[in-house]
């Protein structure tokens, strides 16, 4: 059976959890998400289940082609591949009550929040230089990047000042405090990357070690 869903994050609330304490939550929409292709070994050259999630505007042909098979008439807002999903088929709905349980580890996948161009203190944590003994413009700055006439260059990667966030990310051992199946919501223990309405991907761990809550 498949082993993640996606869906979009929503907001941080508070519940009780199976011990009764008082923990924050991220709630997630999960599906409904339907098979719009099956990928194969022989065919594809790997095991995969395409899934989608959500309807947005302009179903392009080539995309409504795509999608016939699955009998889906709009354009999807996101699309997304799982490696593990044997027995299912095209056009299939797969729910979030089909996959997750109360209790259950997981991990989750999304993009940071987008935070622009920003400088090195903000970006990499840098300390700044000092603010004694005439410093008055260089607080926040990096400070040397490189040597003089050996090798008479910045050396590539360089920590930098440049564009901030927006980078995928995964958290893992997350644990899920409440599955809705009526409102196709999952209740996780924590923060999860992205800004709310982003798109994420969660998945069910195939090994389940202790973690201390």
């Amino acid at each position: 059976m498949i082993n993640a869903l996606i869906g979009k994050k929503l907001t941080m609330t508070h519940a009780y959890d199976d011990r009764g304490r008082w923990v924050s939550v991220t709630r997630v929409e999960l599906g409904p998400c339907t098979v719009s292709q099956v990928k194969t070994k022989e065919k594809d050259g790997y095991n995969a289940v395409q899934l989608v999630y959500g309807a947005k505007k302009n179903l392009t042909n080539p995309m409504g082609g795509h999608l016939k098979k699955a009998n889906i008439q709009t354009m999807p807002r996101f699309i997304n591949e799982v490696r593990n999903g044997e027995g299912v088929s095209v056009g299939d709905k797969i729910s979030v009550s089909d996959v997750f349980h109360s209790g259950d580890l997981i991990k989750v996948a999304g993009f940071t929040r987008g935070r622009g161009f920003t400088g090195v203190v903000k970006r990499w944590g840098f300390a700044g230089g000092p603010k004694t003994h005439g410093q008055s413009d260089r607080h926040r700055a990096p400070g040397s990047i490189g040597q003089g006439t050996t090798p008479g260059r910045v050396h590539k990667g360089k920590k930098m000042a440049g564009r901030h966030g927006n980078e995928r990310k995964s958290i893992s051992n997350l644990k899920v405090v409440k599955v809705d199946g009526d409102k196709n919501q999952l209740w996780i223990k924590g923060a999860v990357p992205g800004h709310p309405d982003s798109q994420v991907m969660v998945t069910t761990l195939k090994s389940r070690p202790e973690v201390k809550s």
